[in-house]
């Protein structure tokens, strides 16, 4: 460690879910902590009263100016590069470090070992269905990082781990320099928090850098297209002497890579004479759900457990055991021989592609929040499997106005109205379009926003308007 704290000031910028945990991880350890804060509402003001009452020192109202004397940086992921207090720090020499990066330099001697997952889309996912397969091979583990569960409380904690499943997002990896995975996935990459990353190239990078230091495997996606690749992602890396390129692939696998022969998951990267042999892991009806982008997952997790010597079997059992989170393209009901499926976490062109290539005559529930997202090639490759569309939302104009120059003939209901009670319409809208045997999915390639608290408040409000529908 760099750093000895004792005595050191360290100014955290940003308070919130892991601002408050690196003040009082910093301040245990002997360091004077000022936190800087943006805002200054009721609870921040909270938040820093709690702070406080320990000794820790909380500025609000202004986060752009470096305090006086301050040797470290510990930032909240997502604040931006280019933010005026990073420009004070680095034109002063002070280093800046996220939260992750602060949980990494905090490891023990003997501290689990991480297996890293990040990507645009299927992070949680395919950490938590890691972290069921690790569980299944007996080992001591948790899903941690990103999807919710402070680095910081962990590698501080008193509990024994054998290896950590961590989802990283590309904020955290932009500020995690030393970070070195035992092995690590970059599951795709499309256009995302371009605003903060200031291009798709530096985006790339910021993901790219999982890779840096990896001792046992980096994993890629072999049917990935996009530019750069995350296969040109490990081809960049700096990795340790040793290190392999493991490929997954919803096709049949090369050698060094995993993928998928007739209704099985097989392995020909971990396994003796890879040129000639491969393990069966699991059959696609263990996967759920066996939608194609989430057996991409369940082949990413399975090569990160397989890199660290876990067996066939367990990667069945593990996958067997995992239940996906709400509105990932969960089936909510059968009503009159349709099927209605959530997929309100598809806030993404990118996540929605995925979930459309899933079912054959659909129904599609879209709008919201475009984030400047445009519909185009998103609407031209879903077409054939378009029965109809049900707009909604404040930017249903993006997709209603794609659907006309690439899909003319995809009969579209758009409601004008961004009001809550529009996701029961909509549900109607869609009932009263499709046939026995199509798919209403709920895929909205967009931002919950402008009519829900969140996504899974957009997710349960389409649960709640099909069961009035079965009822």
């Amino acid at each position: 460690m760099p750093f000895d704290f004792q005595g050191k000031h360290v100014t955290v910028a940003g308070l919130g879910v892991s601002g408050v945990p690196a003040a009082k991880v910093l301040h245990g350890l002997g360091a004077h902590v000022t936190v800087v804060n943006d805002g200054d509402d009721e609870r921040a003001r909270a938040q820093a009263a709690d702070l406080e009452a320990l000794g820790v020192t909380v500025r609000l109202g202004d986060g752009a100016t470096l305090p006086k004397g301050t040797e470290l940086i510990v930032t909240a992921p997502g604040w931006k590069p280019d933010k005026p207090l990073f420009t004070a720090a680095h034109e002063a020499g002070v280093p800046v470090w996220g939260d992750v990066e602060l949980a990494w330099r905090l490891r023990g001697p003997d501290a689990a070992p991480w297996l890293a997952v990040t990507g645009t889309n299927g992070k949680t996912t395919t950490v938590r269905m890691l972290a069921s397969i690790l569980k299944a091979a007996g080992l001591r583990t948790a899903a941690v990082g990103n999807i919710g569960v402070s680095l910081l409380d962990v590698v501080t904690g008193d509990e024994e781990y054998d290896v950590l499943a961590v989802e990283l997002s590309s904020y955290q990896l932009h500020w995690a320099p030393s970070l070195r995975a035992h092995s690590a996935v970059v599951l795709n990459l499309a256009p995302d928090h371009l605003d903060w990353h200031g291009s798709m190239e530096a985006y790339a990078a910021d993901k790219g850098r999982i890779y840096e230091g990896n001792r046992i495997a980096c994993v890629y996606n072999v049917d990935a297209t996009d530019k750069p690749s995350t296969e040109d992602l490990v081809r960049e890396a700096d990795v340790e002497e040793g290190c392999r390129a493991v490929g997954f692939t919803l096709g049949s696998p090369a050698p060094s890579q995993l993928g998928v022969v007739d209704g099985i998951l097989v392995d020909r990267a971990f396994v003796e004479n890879r040129q000639q042999n491969a393990q069966e892991l699991a059959e696609v009806s263990d996967v759920n759900p066996p939608a194609p982008h989430n057996i991409a997952n369940a082949l990413a997790a399975a090569a990160l457990a397989r890199a660290f010597g876990v067996s066939a079997a367990a990667v069945r059992d593990g996958l067997r055991a995992f239940k996906p989170d709400a509105h990932r393209i969960a089936h909510v009901a059968d009503v009159d021989g349709v099927a209605y499926v959530d997929d309100s976490k598809a806030t993404n062109t990118h996540a929605t592609e995925a979930s459309l290539a899933a079912y054959e005559s659909i129904v599609w529930i879209a709008g919201g929040l475009a984030k400047g997202a445009t519909f185009d090639e998103l609407v031209t490759g879903a077409a054939k499997r378009l029965r109809g569309a049900v707009l909604i939302g404040a930017d249903r104009a993006l997709i209603r106005e794609a659907l006309a120059r690439h899909a003319p003939e995809v009969p579209v209901v758009d409601l004008d109205r961004t009001d809550t009670g529009a996701m029961l319409q909509a549900v109607q809208e869609a009932q009263r379009l499709a046939r026995p045997g199509d798919t209403v999915l709920l895929a909205p390639a967009c931002a919950s926003m402008d009519m829900f608290t969140n996504y899974n408040q957009r997710g349960d409000a389409f649960a709640e308007a099909v069961r009035e529908l079965g009822a």
